[in-house]
């Protein structure tokens, strides 16, 4: 599932994309990926794509939260957590310092941070 959510965000041009390995650090899911759009427009179309790829591979009970406003959406796909943020809403919210991940270097679509 981690490598579907990494090529549909991929495919979508995603901006500094994140992914944090849980292991050993919360029970909530195996892997946190974080990943910034331009606009509301492009996390929007992030979110759905993503949507519609996790249910076309089968998962069940994906959650989405935040598509009205498109600043911060959340996607719950079980062991995938997914957030898509503006890139002001993300530096404001700062997950990857509260997961005590390295922030992406300009330029960098992956960066791993394990337990």
């Amino acid at each position: 599932m981690l490598t579907l959510v990494q090529k549909s965000l991929d495919d979508d041009k995603a901006q500094e994309t994140v992914t944090i390995d849980l292991a050993g650090k919360s029970d909530i899911a195996d892997f946190l990926v974080i990943a910034s759009g331009t606009s509301q427009r492009q996390v929007g179309a992030m979110a759905v794509h993503l949507r519609d790829r996790l249910k076309s591979s089968g998962i069940k009970g994906i959650a989405v939260e935040g598509m009205n406003q498109s600043d911060w959406v959340l996607i719950d796909a079980g062991d995938v957590v997914v957030h898509l943020f503006r890139p002001e809403v993300r530096e404001f919210y700062n997950l990857e310092k509260m997961w005590d991940a390295p922030a992406p270097a300009n330029g960098d679509t992956q960066v791993r941070a394990k337990a």
